[in-house]
């Protein structure tokens, strides 16, 4: 494909994308009460575990609005996730030869399944232990807690852990076209963990060491799975294993 052939399928995916993306924000503005019951539960939880109010506040009438259709754009984003990643499949695999393409099915469960796992493992553990924890510090204290930047913090965590948990599929296909390989990544963990703890302390709500560990450790597994999936895909490694069944044969 010429440069102009690529960025025309870059233009056509990107509309794709973006049309599904609409889709899923009216299906998800469509039940914008039980997605704000679902993001408020941790807040919540952290008041009553310390006996204080719990309520959040706003100071502009337009404020509960914007935030519903904040929360309908990022649910838009999960759900229409299968169909944004799928036309990320469709733009790389021009690039791809013929044996390679049958990794559809593997890449679309497997990015799908870290992207929505990312956003619940924000969820459920990293989101809930940072509320407790600051909240901890409040017992003399009346909180009045804005909704709006409440809900920032919440979608900085759950989308930013979504987006880190696909490691493993960008470094699998960057290591299946031979950019990187398991010897170069391995070489290199020191200086992904200390990334990995830079971007932590950027994401976390809080500066303690136990929160950015628990934000840090699933990168930096993650990044130990990348290690054994460029093994696998690496050229070199499918030439062996190619040359070794030829030999069986």
């Amino acid at each position: 494909m010429s440069l102009l052939q690529h960025l025309e399928e870059l233009r056509k995916r990107i509309i794709n994308s973006m049309l599904a993306i609409v889709v899923g924000f009216f299906v998800a503005f469509w039940f914008h009460d039980q997605i704000y019951d679902w993001m408020s539960k941790p807040i919540i939880e952290a008041f009553k575990k310390l006996h204080q109010n719990p309520e959040l506040n706003y100071s502009n009438p337009t404020h509960p609005f914007n935030l519903y259709l904040k929360l309908a754009l990022i649910a838009g984003i999960f759900l229409s996730s299968p169909v944004v990643l799928y036309q990320v499949w469709m733009f790389i695999s021009p690039g791809l030869y013929r044996r390679e393409k049958r990794y559809v099915i593997p890449f679309l469960f497997l990015s799908v399944g870290l992207f929505v796992g990312g956003g619940f493992f924000g969820y459920r553990i990293v989101f809930p232990v940072a509320m407790e924890f600051l909240m901890s510090y409040a017992k003399n204290m009346h909180p009045v807690i804005m909704i709006t930047e409440y809900t920032s913090l919440f979608l900085t965590i759950i989308l930013g852990l979504a987006i880190m948990f696909e490691l493993p599929i960008v470094i699998g296909f960057t290591a299946l076209m031979g950019v990187v390989d398991a010897k170069f990544l391995f070489k290199h963990i020191r200086g992904a963990v200390f990334l990995f703890f830079v971007i932590a302390a950027v994401l976390t709500p809080t500066t303690d060491i136990l929160n950015m560990t628990i934000y840090a450790a699933p990168m930096i597994a993650l990044y130990i799975l990348s290690i054994g999936i460029a093994w696998l895909v690496h050229p070199r490694q499918r030439r062996k294993r190619k040359d070794k069944k030829i030999g069986k044969q």
